[in-house]
C-alpha cells in the first residue's frame, strides 16, 4: 500500500523559509519520479517541482525558480522541498506525489501559511 507522509508545514512570514519533509513506503521509492503539490485555497492542484530518480536537479514551474529546491534521499525513502522567500500567495496546502501520479494520488498534505 502507498504511503505518503508530508510535514514540515506551518506559519512563516512573508519573506520566511521553510522545509517540507515527505516519507515514503509502500512501493520502490528509488525508481520513481517525485513531485510536489499544491492547492490553494479556492484554486485546483498545481505542479510546482519534479526531480528524477537520480536526484540530481529538479524541474521548477517558473514561479518557484531560484526559490524552492526539491531534493529527496533515496536511502531514507525521503522527498524534501526547501522554499525561500515565501510569498502570501503561497499559502497552500502541499502534497508530494508520485510524478506520474500526481493528478490522482497524494499525501494528506501539510499546510503552510503565509501570512504576518
Amino acid at each position: 500500500q502507498v504511503q505518503l507522509v508530508e510535514s514540515g508545514g506551518g506559519l512563516v512570514q512573508p519573506g520566511g523559509s521553510l522545509r517540507l519533509s515527505c516519507v515514503a513506503s509502500g512501493f520502490t521509492f528509488s525508481k520513481q519520479y517525485m513531485a510536489w503539490v499544491r492547492q490553494a485555497p479556492g484554486k485546483g492542484l498545481e505542479w510546482i517541482a519534479f526531480i528524477g530518480t537520480s536526484g540530481r536537479g529538479g524541474t521548477y514551474i517558473e514561479a518557484v525558480e531560484g526559490r524552492f529546491t526539491i531534493s529527496r534521499d533515496n536511502a531514507k525513502n525521503n522527498l524534501y522541498l526547501q522554499m525561500n522567500n515565501l510569498k502570501s500567495e503561497e499559502t497552500a496546502v502541499y502534497y508530494c506525489a508520485k510524478w506520474k501520479e500526481w493528478r490522482t494520488s497524494r499525501g494528506q498534505g501539510t499546510q503552510v501559511t503565509v501570512s504576518s
